[in-house]
């Protein structure tokens, strides 16, 4: 027993352990598996059968987000997505919307934690309006059907329906929280790809028995079928390549001479990504255009329902370009709320710092908007390229729709995959720093 515990195996056992990566990998898969789980555990009263026959393409985007914990009506069945409508609302509304909101912002730490907070009570508020909703719709539509046969429907059974859907979501909220503390990666990121990641084998499924055996492996069947292989391999390396992408701003300072020996400290810069507001005009734009036609799901079939999906089903024209539409926008908007020009300049003035050939102040102001815009157009381009190819690839090969889903939730996958694997490199580095210290 000595010996074992003395030998090279056990000491890597123990090493591996030992290591802050390898626990906070650990910690996340832990929470994500518990996440998983509850998404199988369905709310009371509910007929499961018939719900699952109804709820097959009902939900759409909302459905990937919550890890197809929706379309099980589980006790998680809106899992994340309160809080993406809740922190799009606060991000509007601070925006000199509601000035008290504006002083949090800049009061730093404590002003970001006020405006999570708010956030996440926001998102529960949502979350009983959207649960409610949900199901008094669904059984109004189905005649009460929903439920199991002898269930007393009363208004009381859909408030506590709702309760229980938004202590499941406050459930979620918890566990994002945790990973964010104490796992890799933020943890609402995770939470999106984990739902993500669980509606891929369903729609390679799809594929395969579309093309393969239901259509009888054809040439040309077979043919499309690698063509969507690799039109996935080809977005997954163009959005790690265009992740990594970045402009690079130099900066000379004041008090350091040019012929200073210390070239590292006196070659500065700031370096400004291609795609700075990262997923999130994705996530924003999908979960704006899923909501409506969620609700209209509920609904006869009517002029004005009609309509509604024209415009904002991105398989329709009209929905496409608002889809479009949405991911510039929310490019543009999130990429300028984590790069305020104003602030970057005041910073650099702060520090004795100036970009060579431009005044410091305003002038520097200038020179930075005009620099983030130019990058972000570009940024916004290549997401909605990113987002239009899976689109229109289904439609031109009548793919499933839960391609269409999938190809977009990808630039979601990947880009979360990239900023973790940094955060990873980060975490590394720290230890190697303070080994050496």
């Amino acid at each position: 027993m000595a010996a074992f515990k003395n030998s090279k195996f056990w000491n890597g056992v123990k090493t591996f352990f030992k290591n802050k990566i390898t626990i906070m990998l650990l910690f996340t898969a832990l929470f994500l598996l518990i996440y998983r789980l509850g998404v199988f555990i369905q709310l009371p009263f509910i007929d499961r059968d018939f719900y699952t026959d109804i709820s097959s393409s009902m939900f759409g985007f909302l459905d990937v987000f919550s890890g197809g914990a929706l379309s099980n009506f589980s006790i998680l069945a809106l899992g994340i997505s309160p809080y993406i409508t809740a922190s799009i609302i606060i991000q509007l509304l601070k925006m000199d919307i509601i000035p008290v909101l504006k002083e949090w912002s800049e009061e730093g730490e404590t002003g970001k934690q006020k405006l999570n907070q708010l956030t996440k009570y926001l998102a529960l508020g949502l979350a009983f309006v959207q649960s409610l909703t949900l199901t008094v719709g669904i059984s109004v539509t189905y005649e009460n059907t929903l439920f199991i046969a002898g269930t007393d429907v009363t208004p009381f059974l859909f408030v506590y329906l709702a309760i229980v859907a938004t202590a499941g979501t406050a459930f979620v909220l918890w566990i994002a929280e945790k990973i964010t503390k104490r796992g890799i990666g933020n943890g609402t990121s995770m939470l999106i790809v984990a739902g993500i990641l669980a509606s891929y084998p369903e729609m390679f499924s799809e594929l395969i028995k579309k093309y393969l055996t239901e259509g009888g492996g054809t040439a040309g069947n077979i043919i499309t079928f690698f063509v969507v292989l690799v039109l996935f391999l080809v977005i997954i390396i163009g959005i790690v390549f265009m992740e990594a992408a970045q402009r690079k701003v130099p900066i000379q300072y004041a008090n350091r001479p040019a012929t200073s020996t210390f070239r590292g400290k006196h070659d500065s810069n700031i370096p400004i990504k291609l795609n700075s507001a990262s997923v999130i005009p994705v996530i924003f734009a999908g979960t704006l255009m899923s909501i409506p036609t969620t609700i209209v799901n509920f609904m006869d079939e009517t002029n004005t329902t009609y309509w509604i999906k024209q415009i904002f089903s991105y398989s329709e024209p009209i929905g496409f370009v608002l889809y479009m539409m949405l991911i510039f926008v929310f490019s543009f908007f999130y990429s300028f709320l984590q790069m305020n020009p104003e602030n970057m300049s005041e910073n650099l003035q702060k520090q004795n710092a100036y970009i060579p050939g431009i005044r410091p102040g305003a002038e520097t102001a200038s020179y930075i908007s005009r620099l983030i815009f130019k990058i972000t157009m570009l940024g916004a381009t290549y997401l909605a390229i990113v987002a239009a190819i899976p689109i229109v690839m289904s439609l031109i090969f009548d793919l499933p729709a839960s391609f269409q889903i999938g190809g977009t939730s990808l630039i979601i996958v990947v880009g979360v995959a990239v900023e973790t694997v940094k955060q990873m490199k980060t975490q590394k580095q720290e230890k190697q720093y303070r080994g050496f210290i």
